[in-house]
């Protein structure tokens, strides 16, 4: 038994050992097979950089195509093995731990590049040869009285013997002389063909300028052309061609013959198609895949005046769900049924669907009047996605969310239509799925807002461009500044300061949340310590504190805890000058993992004050197993104080909520204080400290410091 390859270098020559016993049979070559596969190292060498490279290159594998000639593998066959190979083994043997389906994409488009490079070698190659013949049939007629038998023999021998087809008529067009070669691409008898006309050979697919050409060189005005033509065979199959057609001129420079050379090139035109369609099909459903999609696309969008478009963007709703339960196979049955169910959606003129990967598919219809087509076609899409799917048994319901654009032709790339579709696709889906939304160009710029401030957070915070205001907590008995909270804000260079509801969200979802809060409470914590000097460590009325808020995603992080202590060291403040204030929502069904930080926090002196209270419909009997020593009463509970008389509901909420508190030794603190009656109405029912902007808005530290030195004067 032989080992396996254990190295990069060993499974490229193992490919190339491969690759080399499946061309060698039907090579032309005058080297050993251990020679060949030899030569074949290099070039595989090259398709397996092609393959791993960061961006492809598609010269390359027409480089290959090309040297494969020059090896002489110039039979069809050798192309055809060739490329089973590449895609049987390359991304085996050559694709590394990169992402399968990626390689695979790149293989296939490797063996489209191969395939074109080849054929453009190959056609290179029989044109020398075409000129070559071509020069000998004018040598031989123009020495024709002189050396009649020499010059016979030898055209005869070139005439006969060539691999390619060619074909001697008049001016009138009529074939007078055919070689074996000709015969066998029509599957005629040299009886049948001889006294056609070359004006029968018409075919549909001819290009236009095709007999404008030939007319122009029977006539003498032009000495040879060449181009692409079909021909019909007697069985009604097509012959395609690489056809030269060139005059022969007699002794005296008159025209008098046209000799055509013919190039059989119906298989390589046949791989050509199916190499095409495979990279412009997805494998699985056969749909057009994004590729064959953007082309279309960009042709609808750059379409005349008056020209419109509807663009239905869809994902399936749960898709993943399937696959993690099911398995990805009972996922693919499902695609593919998806998939046929929308290409019945989509049969009229100007309708296409399309799969751009995954679960997500896309529809396209165009036309003048694309508003309402565009509605009617994802009324079609929802309606058939209606019936349950059967897969191993199971009847499976497919619902989906759609994002639907629509709009004239010449206005946007597409890469605008698309983002814009994916964007009202995702709030189709916010809003609970199984729905269709049309697009709205003020959600697509929040949208687009939203995603450059998310990629712009990381560098934001490096860059310093994050600053704190400070908001006092004032007690409701005597009136003096007990502490403040901690409020960060984004100066962003083009929005400007943004507040914490328009990033802290992004953060949250990035989980830059956690660098951020870190950067946060040291700053704040620093802040604390420098107010504390600047009083000369005068306690005039308890220690001013400072309030932290806490995000989710720092409570549940390994490092909080650590965190918090070290920045307490580092700054010289004691754990009593700081409260971390965590969200109601945030404590809801908290396991004691979750609590096990706070709960550490708590026991060294640090408060944790319970945030937005009366929001997340607790259990208040929960309120004995939480490691909260302060409450935080929600603004909306206290809003109706702001008028007189308070509503009597809310003044039994809040009495209710300060009792409970109070007999389990928790403090009150109320937030969204903004008139003097508010204010002394919680006093009354026996609040402890209060916060908003009937005190002072959120500002820089300074102003902290000066009503904090304000109340210990008086």
């Amino acid at each position: 038994m032989s080992a396996e390859p254990d190295g990069p270098e060993d499974r490229l020559r193992r490919f190339a050992t491969i690759w080399g016993r499946a061309v060698f049979p039907v090579t032309s070559t005058s080297s050993t097979r251990p020679e060949f596969e030899k030569q074949l190292v290099p070039l595989a060498r090259r398709l397996s950089e092609a393959l791993r490279a960061r961006a492809f290159d598609p010269d390359t594998g027409r480089a290959v195509g090309a040297a494969l000639v020059e090896a002489h593998c110039t039979d069809p066959e050798a192309l055809s093995r060739t490329l089973d190979c590449v895609d049987a083994y390359l991304v085996l043997y050559c694709g590394g731990d990169g992402d399968g389906e990626d390689l695979r994409a790149r293989s296939a488009r490797l063996q489209h590049a191969m395939a074109a490079g080849y054929a453009q070698a190959l056609r290179e190659r029989t044109l020398a040869e075409q000129e070559a013949i071509a020069q000998a049939a004018l040598r031989a007629q123009g020495v024709v009285a002189q050396a009649l038998h020499a010059t016979e023999a030898r055209f005869r021998a070139v005439f006969e013997g060539a691999a390619i087809g060619i074909g001697i008529a008049d001016l009138k067009g009529n074939v007078l002389q055919v070689n074996a070669a000709l015969l066998r691409m029509f599957g005629l008898s040299e009886q049948s063909l001889r006294g056609r006309s070359v004006l029968d050979w018409t075919h549909p697919d001819d290009a236009p300028q095709t007999w404008v050409l030939y007319d122009e060189l029977v006539r003498g005005d032009r000495e040879h052309y060449h181009l692409e033509k079909a021909f019909y065979r007697p069985d009604g199959t097509v012959l395609w061609t690489n056809l030269t057609v060139s005059l022969l001129r007699d002794a005296d420079g008159e025209p008098q013959y046209q000799l055509a050379l013919m190039e059989d090139t119906t298989e390589r035109r046949l791989l050509n198609l199916r190499l095409r369609y495979e990279a412009t099909h997805d494998a699985l459903t056969g749909l057009p895949n994004r590729t064959f999609f953007f082309e279309r696309l960009e042709k609808a969008l750059s379409a005349g005046e008056g020209q419109r478009f509807g663009l239905c963007y869809l994902d399936l709703d749960g898709f993943k769900t399937v696959n993690d339960s099911l398995g990805h196979a009972a996922g693919d049955r499902l695609l593919v049924e998806v998939a046929d169910r929308l290409q019945s959606c989509a049969t009229a003129p100007g309708e296409m669907v399309a799969r751009l990967g995954g679960d997500e598919f896309v529809a396209l219809t165009t036309g003048p009047d694309t508003q309402h087509t565009v509605d009617e076609l994802a009324t079609r899409i929802m309606n058939a996605l209606l019936a349950p799917v059967g897969v191993d048994g199971r009847d499976l319901t497919v619902r989906g969310s759609i994002g639907v654009v629509e709009g004239p032709a010449g206005e946007r790339s597409p890469a605008e239509v698309l983002r814009s579709a994916d964007i009202t696709m995702y709030r189709a889906k916010s809003a609970g799925g199984n729905r269709f939304e049309l697009a709205d160009p003020e959600a697509d710029a929040r949208a687009i807002t939203r995603h450059g401030l998310t990629t712009a957070l990381p560098a934001a915070l490096e860059r310093g461009e994050f600053f704190i205001e400070y908001q006092p907590l004032v007690h409701l008995g005597d009136g003096s500044v007990r502490g403040a909270e901690a409020l960060v804000r984004w100066l962003h260079p083009q929005h400007g300061v943004l507040s914490p509801d328009r990033f802290i969200p992004l953060a949250e979802h990035t989980g830059l949340i956690v660098p951020l809060g870190r950067w946060v409470l040291e700053q704040s914590v620093r802040q604390a310590h420098a107010w504390r000097e600047r009083r000369g460590g005068a306690d005039v009325a308890g220690p001013l504190r400072i309030n932290v808020n806490l995000s989710p995603c720092q409570l549940a992080h390994p490092g909080l805890v650590q965190d918090t202590v070290d920045i307490l060291e580092r700054t010289g403040v004691e754990p009593d000058a700081l409260c971390l204030e965590v969200t109601e929502s945030a404590l809801i069904g908290a396991d004691d993992d979750l609590l096990k930080p706070l709960r550490r926090l708590s026991e060294m002196g640090v408060d944790i004050a319970l945030d937005d209270f009366g929001t997340g419909y607790s259990n208040l009997a929960n309120l004995r197993r939480l490691p909260v020593s302060v409450l935080k009463l929600d603004r909306s509970f206290t809003q109706s104080m702001q008028q007189f008389p308070a509503d009597p509901v809310d003044l039994k909420i809040v009495e209710g909520i300060v009792s409970l508190a109070h007999s389990l030794d928790l403090a009150v603190t109320v937030e969204g204080v903004e008139t003097g009656a508010q204010a002394e109405q919680l006093r009354i029912l026996g609040c402890d400290t209060a916060q908003g902007w009937y005190y002072a808005r959120p500002g820089p530290p300074d102003r902290l410091h000066e009503l904090a030195l304000v109340d210990a004067a008086g």
